[in-house]
């Protein structure tokens, strides 16, 4: 696959990026506006996703799901039939739109209007300009997998896996080495010699066992690790 461009409605170019050249990012989403068509499994599992955003589900009808996202105040709904809605003016200040309906004429349609305003599109069955990954969220510790949308099935099945192993002990130790790392900013001058530190609690398997079951236990370790440097 190429980086080519092809016409929008005759006049618009839009860039369809070579799969190599897509770039993994974790953004904010808070505020930015989501719109999702489509209020079925699909649209469902991206509202769920996108709950954190500002996410308006359009469609005639909605899944108990995406009902009860609503009654919970994390989405709004637009109950309208998609082939009378004015796409324009729902898609209008959007960060990202995703036709997830299973009209594909009108998924096309949906593309076409977002890329004659610049709008980001997450495609469902195709790769548009965002693939959204398989999420793994333990903590501050956020991972994303994708398959560049070759199979929904190998990320699914490789998050599975990765869930028996970032376990909670990951999440604590991240916080760990936030606390331990302000602390050394205070107390050790030398950067590099912070960094070593630092290394050294990830690194201790001893520290790791009693994560396992007190964190309180793993922070006097680590105390006690550090100030072995202070002054130095």
């Amino acid at each position: 696959m190429t980086i080519k461009s092809y016409l929008v409605n005759g006049n618009s170019k839009r860039r369809v990026l070579e799969l190599s050249k897509m770039l993994p990012l974790i953004i904010d989403v808070e505020n930015r506006r989501v719109v999702i068509f489509g209020g079925g499994a699909v649209g469902e599992r991206k509202a769920e996703l996108f709950k954190d955003a500002d996410t308006y589900v359009a469609s005639r009808d909605f899944t108990p799901g995406i009902q009860k996202l609503a009654e919970d105040g994390f989405i709004k709904l637009v109950k309208s039939d998609l082939n009378d809605i004015d796409i324009e003016s729902i898609i209008k200040d959007a960060f990202l739109v995703i036709p997830a309906t299973d009209d594909l004429a009108l998924n096309s349609r949906i593309l076409k209007m977002a890329g004659e305003h610049n709008i980001l599109v997450n495609q469902v069955n195709a790769v548009g300009d965002v693939l959204i990954p398989s999420v793994i969220k333990k903590g501050d510790i956020i991972i994303g997998i994708s398959t560049q949308g070759k199979s929904p099935a190998v990320s699914k099945f490789i998050r599975k896996r990765f869930e028996q192993i970032v376990t909670q002990k990951y999440a604590d130790m991240v916080r760990l080495q936030d606390e331990i790392r302000e602390l050394l900013k205070e107390r050790v001058p030398s950067q590099k010699l912070r960094e070593k530190v630092l290394w050294e609690i990830l690194n201790d398997g001893v520290i790791w066992e009693a994560l396992e079951t007190s964190y309180d236990k793993a922070y006097a370790l680590s105390i006690a690790h550090m100030n072995s440097y202070s002054g130095q």
